[in-house]
């Protein structure tokens, strides 16, 4: 009977020493939960203290940034209002940043009676000033003027080389050597006809007096005027001398000014000629941006069109030439065909009246030999201008220029009441420049408005 009252007793005591060893399992495993987040919470807490550390000195280091800034605007504020020493108020390195140029007063009061006529007056004075030294200066202009024509003139030769192959700067020395040849040639064709000349004149100068002393009514007249004697007297003056000797003086300034300006011009075509390119963008940079474009395209074509009346002009006067060396050749006046030849194509530049100056120097040579050589000249010459006006150049200016032949005669008559023979031949490209600016600029804002 014992035996089975004790299974029954250790049976019954397990299951319940089973669950108390879970439960105390289960709270050991909580217990070490909390402790863990006990432990977290403390390195929290101990981050946050260290965060808050570092906060703190942040705000010391920047509290005391502001007091040396304020410290520094103090100083900055007692150094402006002392101002004892004016070296240190004028030297812009030495003030504070803070400082500057200082602010701008009151404006003037320009409704006072005295300030308007003060500088009424000094507007008038340098309104005046300006105009004499444009005056002073007019010879320098004009040698810029055409220097700057000469080489946008030359600019279509310099890049017809620049398409061949070579550069710049190479193309500007080769037509500019092309340029001084020309130059050269033409001052050795021409000097020794004008020399020619002289020594003919005063080789034939005896007898052309003796035909005038042979002449009868020439007799009456100097019986009744006494010319003859007045002629005498005249040579035989002796203040005849000084003012010969002036005159030469004078004609040797001249030459020389002559000479001068001719070099001036040369180089002024040259420096202008090679840097054709950079003055054109300069200009063309100090035009607003939203314009740039449109400006540009026109002032291409402006001087697009200068050149192509220059080469225009240039093929019109090499026609001139070549047909007046042959003419003169045929007629028989070889000695001088070459310098008339050059002579005819210089006068061809000049407009308008420029093919009747080189007629009539043509003429005046051709008379010196036979009174049927002259007369011959001008008949060629009269035939020729009327050939070259109306069927030569059109054909070759229709594409340079295109303006109405009424606007190229009023242009070179301004043109040549203003600057003389360099106005004239500066009117027409400068015409056709501001017709080509009317209708692209005027002409398109009417259509529009």
């Amino acid at each position: 009977m014992t035996p089975s009252g004790d299974d029954d007793t250790s049976t019954a005591t397990d299951p319940d020493i089973a669950d108390a060893t879970r439960e105390a399992q289960a709270a050991a495993a909580k217990a070490e939960a909390a402790a863990g987040k006990s432990e977290q919470s403390a390195a929290q807490a101990a981050a946050s203290a260290q965060a808050a550390d570092e906060s703190a000195d942040e705000a010391d280091e920047s509290a005391d940034e502001a007091e040396a800034s304020a410290a520094e605007a103090d100083a900055a504020e007692k150094a402006a209002e002392q101002g004892s020493d004016i070296a240190d108020e004028l030297l812009i390195e030495e003030r504070h940043p803070s400082v500057g140029m200082g602010e701008p007063g009151p404006p003037i009061r320009r409704g006072n009676p005295f300030t308007f006529g003060f500088f009424a007056a000094l507007g008038v004075l340098v309104a005046w000033g300006l105009w004499n030294a444009l005056g002073q200066a007019r010879s320098v202009l004009i040698l810029l003027l055409v220097s700057m024509f000469i080489a946008v003139g030359l600019n279509p030769l310099v890049e017809w080389f620049m398409r061949r192959g070579l550069k710049r700067g190479l193309s500007v020395g080769v037509v500019f050597l092309l340029m001084i040849l020309a130059v050269a040639g033409v001052g050795f064709a021409i000097v020794p006809v004008v020399s020619d000349q002289i020594n003919s004149l005063i080789k034939n100068a005896p007898q052309w007096l003796d035909l005038l002393t042979k002449s009868q009514t020439l007799n009456e007249l100097n019986d009744r005027y006494q010319f003859i004697q007045k002629a005498q007297d005249y040579v035989q003056d002796p203040a005849l001398a000084q003012r010969a000797f002036g005159g030469i003086l004078g004609v040797g300034k001249v030459v020389a000014n002559a000479l001068f300006n001719t070099f001036t011009i040369l180089i002024l075509t040259l420096y202008f000629l090679a840097s054709l390119p950079s003055v054109k963008r300069a200009a063309y940079s100090l035009v607003p941006r939203t314009r740039r474009t449109r400006v540009s395209i026109l002032g291409d074509e402006v001087l697009g069109r200068v050149g192509g009346y220059v080469s225009g002009q240039f093929l019109v006067a090499l026609c001139a030439g070549v047909s007046m060396f042959i003419f003169l050749e045929i007629i028989g006046l070889r000695d001088y065909a070459v310098a008339l030849a050059i002579v005819v194509m210089f006068t061809a530049f000049i407009p308008m009246v420029g093919g009747l100056i080189g007629v009539v120097v043509v003429a005046l040579i051709g008379f010196t030999d036979s009174l049927w050589v002259g007369i011959a000249c001008l008949i060629y010459g009269i035939i020729y201008q009327q050939v070259e006006n109306y069927v030569i150049a059109p054909r070759i200016m229709r594409r340079a220029v295109d303006i109405p032949g009424a606007v190229t005669v009023i242009a070179a008559l301004l043109g040549g009441a203003l600057l003389g023979v360099v106005g004239a031949l500066l009117a027409i490209p400068s015409a056709a420049a501001i017709l080509l600016i009317i209708r692209e600029v005027w002409v398109r804002k009417a259509d529009d408005s």
